[in-house]
């Protein structure tokens, strides 16, 4: 592995959701549709709290499904569940869960949309001659079609997903699999994406340089200050001040 005393970033990788794409807006749209339809019940100040419970999946599910421990279709399936047994819905059955599914995705992508600083920033990038690519906890054909749909896959390939090695992040696995693919040394490659804990100190742990975007408005999970200035990794509040942070990483 590199040393991170070598000169120079050369390779970017960037996570997808709520880095890249407005993941966060995208579940806003599914899980209207969801609450017109299976949570009557839920007051219209209260449809924030629905997607918070959804985002911060207080039990897990998502994180054991990257870790290889449950399938795709089974984490949500139980976060459903989960949010209907906390909002008042019915418990669905395997028909029941198609049917909700089915109702929930056509929500969640018709809401894909790139982040505003997105493109500007990635297409900076290439023209300043970084090879670009991401790295995510779905699963590859997943990601890809969401990237086609903002219009960042031609500038952004999808190079490994949770599917790719059977894990995800923050295995040190994945990360190093990405600089092999995208052709460049972990010590001379920076990681951006959203997540202090499995994106920025997960890819700092397999020896790239990892870049917390944390972006404004609230957490999906809260982290302390003490938290922040322990993890010892660049911050940034948005994509526009990636350019600007990997010449200060080139100089230190």
């Amino acid at each position: 592995m590199a040393d991170h005393a070598e000169p120079g970033v050369v390779g970017v990788l960037f996570d997808i959701d709520d880095t890249l794409v407005d993941t966060q807006g995208a579940f806003g749209h599914a899980l209207h549709a969801v609450i017109n339809e299976y949570l009557p019940g839920v007051e219209s100040e209260r449809r924030a709290e629905v997607l918070h419970h959804w985002r911060r999946d207080p039990t897990g599910y998502y994180r054991a499904y990257t870790r290889g421990e449950i399938g795709y279709q089974a984490q949500r399936m139980a976060r459903a569940n989960e949010l209907h047994a906390v909002f008042g819905g019915p418990e669905l059955d395997e028909e029941g869960y198609e049917a909700w599914n089915a109702l929930f995705e056509t929500g969640f992508r018709s809401g894909w949309r790139a982040h505003p600083d997105a493109k500007p920033a990635v297409r900076a990038l290439r023209a300043a001659g970084h090879p670009l690519g991401a790295l995510s906890n779905a699963a590859v054909e997943y990601q890809a079609l969401k990237l086609a749909a903002v219009g960042l896959v031609a500038d952004v390939p999808m190079l490994v997903g949770v599917d790719t090695l059977g894990v995800g992040k923050p295995d040190p696995r994945v990360f190093v699999e990405a600089c092999r693919r995208l052709g460049t040394e972990p010590g001379r490659t920076v990681y951006v994406g959203d997540e202090l804990d499995i994106d920025a100190r997960g890819a700092s742990a397999a020896g790239l340089h990892g870049i917390w975007l944390d972006r404004p408005g609230p957490r999906r999970i809260e982290v302390s200050a003490e938290e922040i200035e322990a993890s010892g990794v660049a911050m940034i509040s948005s994509l526009s001040e990636l350019p600007a942070m990997l010449g200060e990483i080139a100089r230190r």
